[in-house]
């Protein structure tokens, strides 16, 4: 419509109404990198949620302590009138967690001596380092289980039969040995039945799994059984997309940790941890440069136990190797077995304060998912 002079009125909606800008607070809480800021004196004034997960303390724990307590590194020999970045480092996280990690530090102009650090650590290339280092662990465990197998388990039928028609022959201080040799045959029948487990090589068949119903499953049969007096908490994300995975697998291996979690606590009343959480950017480099694999889903088991005795950390995967006095040292063996069998990663850790005992999984997300990255990324 036109006015008198040539002037216009335009009609229609309003203009949309432009939403203030968000606080730097908010942006600070916001971003994914870890974020600490600290003072002229290294002390931390303020940390952000990702600092929160990377640290495994609360922002009150860390506010008001050293930036050295933090990350192993004092960052007072670094001029703090300007800017750095140091790529590939080790640090050392609270409870003594050594970490490859790159840090930034830029400081606050308007604050003398405040700088804001970044810290982004490198906890997936740990991961698969571990579990390189024990693959030839789990392929000899394999070679032995299969040959033991087949020469031990056998000749033990005809032993324990023996053993059976010499009592009903034998005076009664006699078989009380016989019963001895039947038990003890029966004993060493079921160690090789557990490491049968390790001689099958096919391939599993990996379908899309609700890891929240199995880790219900495994849960009940362990409050039912070995774990029962035992709390068994719950820390889930519930948005968290199905697995790539094989039920009865999963099952068998969740229901090993939490066993070995029971046993490592040893008294009734401790509390076991089950949590779930999506990991952005875990990938593990697959084999013959056939680009990296995808393992956002990380499942963890949490006990308040002493962990392992510091010698056999390295080797704790590895088969017949066990602190406990009845064990036989193949739980974990077959745990990692039966991981890689779903190409993840498992990983023992110590973390937070008071230290608890962490036993991670990494797994693939089912292909075709919602929102679904592929489970094959490019070199």
């Amino acid at each position: 419509m036109a006015l008198p002079g040539g002037s216009l009125i335009r009609f229609g909606r309003k203009p949309a109404t432009v939403p203030d800008r968000p606080a730097l607070s908010e942006l600070f809480a916001a971003l994914p990198a870890p974020l600490l800021t600290i003072d002229g004196a290294g002390q931390v004034i303020d940390a952000n949620p990702a600092a929160e997960n990377l640290l495994n303390l609360s922002r009150a724990a860390i506010t008001g302590r050293s930036i050295e307590e933090m990350i192993g590194h004092p960052l007072t020999s670094v001029s703090n009138d300007a800017p750095f970045a140091a790529y590939d480092i080790d640090i050392v996280l609270p409870v003594g967690r050594p970490q490859r990690a790159d840090i930034m530090v830029a400081p606050l102009p308007e604050r003398q001596g405040w700088r804001l650090v970044v810290v982004h650590g490198h906890p997936p290339g740990h991961m698969i380092g571990r579990r390189s280092g024990r693959e030839g662990g789990t392929l000899t465990a394999i070679g032995a289980a299969a040959m033991l197998a087949h020469e031990i388990k056998n000749p033990l039928s005809g032993i324990r039969g023996a053993a059976q028609l010499l009592e009903a022959s034998a005076d009664p201080d006699s078989r009380d040995l016989t019963r001895l040799i039947r038990d003890e045959v029966d004993r060493v029948a079921a160690l090789i039945d557990r490491m049968e487990g390790f001689t099958d090589t096919r391939p599993i068949e990996l379908g899309p799994q609700n890891i929240h119903a199995i880790l219900a499953h495994a849960r009940e049969v362990a409050l039912q059984g070995f774990a029962k007096g035992f709390a068994i908490r719950e820390l889930y994300d519930p948005s968290l997309p199905p697995v790539m995975g094989h039920r009865d697998s999963l099952v068998q291996i969740l229901i090993n940790l939490l066993k070995n979690a029971a046993e490592a606590m040893k008294s009734e009343g401790g509390t076991i941890t089950l949590k779930t959480a999506y990991r952005h950017g875990v990938r593990m480099r697959m084999e013959q440069g056939a680009g990296h694999r995808s393992l956002p889903i990380e499942v963890s088991v949490i006990d308040e136990g002493p962990g392992a005795p510091p010698e056999i950390e390295e080797h704790l995967f590895d088969p017949f190797v066990t602190s406990k006095r009845s064990g036989g040292g193949l739980g974990l063996a077959l745990v990692e077995k039966l991981v890689a069998d779903h190409g993840g990663m498992v990983e023992y850790a110590r973390e937070g304060m008071p230290p608890h005992t962490v036993f991670r999984l990494l797994l693939p997300r089912a292909l075709g998912a919602p929102g679904d990255e592929g489970n094959k990324e490019a070199t």
